[in-house]
């Protein structure tokens, strides 16, 4: 699935605001159909609308572990993580799930936690309640930078 960067996380990367991505507290959430992602504007999780909600989810989302930054031998740099944990099954869990959101989730609440990215949407609405939610990052990670 591709990412989308948000543009403040790439302007972000060149000034003060970078985010060490070998130390980054990386989270995926999950919106439903009525976010509408400003990839010029938004910048903190505070900005994004319309979380899903509902048992088996936990606000925020999951963290991805072991974020690691590489670079091969033709220059070219990836980003990537562990996947982020299953949302269990639940009953009474959320069927409206339509995109994910990445962010680094350093600092107090969110207003301090950093936009990375977001997916295009998925066609249809997803959830936990008919069976757990798995989502895997790319095999080419998160995001990759050519030279």
């Amino acid at each position: 699935m591709p990412w989308n960067l948000y543009d403040a996380f790439r302007e972000g990367q060149q000034d003060a605001r970078q985010i060490n991505l070998d130390a980054v507290n990386l989270y995926i959430a999950i919106v439903s159909s009525l976010y509408t992602p400003d990839q010029n504007l938004h910048e903190y999780f505070s900005d994004i609308t319309n979380e899903v909600s509902g048992g088996g989810y936990t606000a925020g989302g999951n963290a991805c572990l072991n974020p690691i930054v590489s670079m091969d031998t033709a220059g070219l740099v990836t980003f990537d993580a562990d996947d982020p944990a299953v949302w269990a099954q639940d009953a009474t869990g959320f069927t409206n799930g339509r995109r994910f959101i990445a962010y680094d989730r350093t600092g107090v609440d969110a207003t301090a936690w950093r936009l990375i990215a977001f997916t295009d949407p998925e066609a249809a609405d997803f959830g936990n309640v008919a069976g757990p939610l798995t989502f895997q990052l790319s095999a080419s990670g998160l995001f990759t930078s050519p030279r």
